[in-house]
């Protein structure tokens, strides 16, 4: 069984009691967890997401509170088309510090591209309150929200209403009291009618 260093602090964190969720400021971060977070960003930056989110993993080994490394796994979670888990690390960074603006700007932009956009505007209207006036988060978030969930997910969701009415088209092609199964058996066998 392979656990991540990740998995790994967060589990041994958590059985010793010590609360990993309180939030820490920026410069309170152990440094060697920055230098490689800024790795992690280089590595992403030319393509290499995979071991962007191992240097990520090893930067919260050495500092389960840098919350801008879970924020940077979000990204290259993204990155991978793994909105899910994106979202998911976006969470943790907000578990740490709730008024990270960045955080809940990148996560509002993850649940739009999932299509849930009452989450997002959520995440829009926690950024109001807490910068108080527009801020750079807020417009950026507005604008995907404005803009709507990409078309594949439109796509994707049209696409199982055409499955949805094709069933329903053989459903109702069925005679009534008879299963697909026994109405095929009842089809015609033209390969008995072969002359011999």
């Amino acid at each position: 069984m392979h656990f991540s260093p990740l998995a790994l602090v967060l589990s041994l964190t958590l059985a010793s009691g010590t609360p990993v969720l309180q939030g820490r400021a920026d410069s309170d971060i152990n440094p060697y967890s920055t230098h490689l977070m800024l790795q992690a960003e280089k590595s992403q930056k030319e393509g290499h997401l995979v071991e962007a989110e191992q240097l990520l993993e090893s930067a919260l080994a050495v500092d389960p509170r840098n919350k801008n490394a879970f924020i940077a796994l979000g990204r290259v979670a993204a990155a991978q088309d793994l909105t899910g888990k994106a979202i998911r690390f976006y969470r943790s960074a907000l578990t740490i510090d709730p008024t990270d603006t960045t955080a809940l700007e990148a996560q509002g932009e993850a649940m739009v591209a999932k299509g849930a956009m009452n989450r997002a505007q959520q995440n829009l209207t926690k950024i109001k309150e807490i910068c108080k006036t527009e801020c750079p988060a807020y417009n950026a978030l507005a604008a995907v929200i404005a803009k709507g969930p990409p078309a594949t997910s439109q796509v994707k969701t049209a696409d199982s209403h055409i499955a949805n009415d094709n069933s329903a088209t053989v459903a109702s092609n069925t005679p009534k009291n008879t299963s697909s199964s026994e109405a095929t058996s009842k089809t015609p066998n033209t390969s008995k009618n072969i002359i011999k």
